[in-house]
């Protein structure tokens, strides 16, 4: 039996449409591109792509636990910008890190999702904090379509 609630739903829709948009950023992305910079400041696509990776598999796990402090059995700790990882493996990853914020998501109910926590936005309820975790995909979904775009001008491609 799910335990969906209409605000569980509307999580999930809106995590979706983020999915839906990364996807479509990364969908003719080369391996080659992952660590293409158009500065040397700038954070690369396979950073911001495993940094998404990471929000998905220990930054919400976090929330859902309400222990900030928490980190999965087996996570690496130099996953973010790991360069030995490549383009099939953080891919992979992601798409497992949807699967599970999915299923978390469908297990949640209102009282769940009221129960304060307080980090770095001081004391919330775990919704809005799930809210920042799942907005974190069109974020970066925004960056990795800029980067392209500015490497195409750039190349004149």
């Amino acid at each position: 039996m799910i335990n969906m609630t209409n605000k569980t739903d509307m999580l999930k829709a809106f995590a979706s449409l983020g999915f839906d948009r990364l996807e479509r950023a990364t969908k003719d992305l080369k391996p080659e591109q992952l660590d293409w910079k158009s500065c040397p400041q700038a954070n690369t696509i396979r950073w911001i792509l495993t940094h998404l990776s990471s929000e998905l598999h220990a930054f919400v796990p976090k929330i859902v636990k309400g222990d900030k402090d928490y980190t999965p059995k087996g996570w690496p700790k130099d996953y973010v910008g790991n360069t030995s990882y490549s383009m099939e493996k953080i891919m992979g990853d992601i798409k497992a890190g949807k699967e599970n914020l999915m299923k978390t998501l469908s297990r949640l109910r209102d009282t769940d999702l009221a129960e304060p926590l307080d980090w770095f936005y001081g004391v919330q309820p775990k919704e809005k904090y799930l809210m920042l975790a799942i907005s974190e995909i069109i974020h970066h979904e925004g960056q990795i379509a800029a980067i392209l775009g500015v490497e195409k001008r750039m190349k004149g491609t």
